[in-house]
């Protein structure tokens, strides 16, 4: 009789994770013109009474990029192993870490927005699950501002990867669907527990040196490639930086379980959600 209860058990929270995740994105979908209305808001307070206005979406990253090229292929004269080339070492590390950046400022703003938000929480009735999607799209935005210029310095510099480039999209699309479920999970518990946002900033930074995006993971000996193998984010930043080095696909089976675990991340951050959304207005 156990299993079969069990089975019962897990089919019925299975059942009450897909309704409860349609729910979420029906909602989300009906109130559309106020994610759209609150992601230009956003924009527009970011760069209210500048000079440059938005221009500063494009410089900001563009001499975020000149600047890594400049100091790590001309004045650290930084080199990969194996490969001849000053401007690959920039290419690797510009590959890697706008990816990090994209996934860490979406897991960073989600794990604080619903206590920064209390008072719009508080005054207006809208489902608070449009809070996290909001920010995905904003991230989402400056990350195409920042890879577009990237993509364009790929081109001037005769280092294009051609149609290999069309990997990032998938690799993305995990990658931020594992950053949302991580966030909105954090972002619930902060509500009750706000140690975590300071104990997710200490774990991000360790997170970022155990993970291959400032050095090549071929300089570590083997049993540290097992352990450094077990970071959901090493396949990822490595398979960036195969494509924008090589311009070879990823091999997509190694990704099996980056999918689960995506997932997972998801379908746990909507049952805490759904779970304890009704408690967040009194605790803030």
């Amino acid at each position: 009789m156990r299993p079969i209860a069990s089975l019962s058990v897990a089919v019925r929270s299975e059942r009450f994770l897909n309704a409860s995740g349609l729910q979420m994105l029906r909602a989300t979908w009906q109130y559309r013109g106020f994610v759209w209305g609150m992601v230009k808001r956003e924009f527009q307070v970011r760069y209210l009474n500048s000079l440059l206005g938005s221009l500063w979406a494009v410089l900001n990253p563009l001499a975020m990029i000149i600047i890594y090229t400049v100091i790590f292929s001309q004045v650290m004269r930084a080199r990969l192993p194996g490969v001849d080339d000053t401007l690959a070492y920039s290419l690797y590390l510009c590959a890697g870490l706008l990816p990090w950046t994209y996934f860490t400022e979406l897991v960073v703003r989600c794990q604080t927005v619903f206590v920064e938000q209390a008072g719009l929480l508080k005054k207006m009735n809208f489902p608070r699950i449009t809070l996290p999607i909001i920010l995905l799209i904003s991230s989402t935005i400056n990350f195409a501002i920042i890879f577009g210029l990237f993509s364009v310095f790929l081109v001037v510099s005769g280092r294009f990867p051609g149609w290999g480039l069309l990997a990032f999209l998938p690799l993305l699309l995990i990658q931020q669907g594992f950053a949302l479920g991580l966030g909105i999970l954090l972002g619930t518990i902060n509500v009750f527990y706000r140690d975590v946002a300071q104990f997710v900033g200490v774990v991000l930074q360790f997170w970022f040196w155990f993970t291959p995006i400032v050095y090549s993971i071929a300089l570590l000996p083997e049993s540290a490639k097992r352990v450094f193998g077990l970071n959901p984010m090493t396949g990822l930043v490595s398979a960036y930086q195969q494509i924008v080095l090589s311009g070879t696909w990823p091999q997509w089976s190694q990704f099996h379980l980056h999918v689960v675990g995506a997932g997972c991340a998801l379908a746990l951050a909507f049952f805490a959600f759904y779970k304890l959304s009704g408690e967040m207005v009194d605790e803030l």
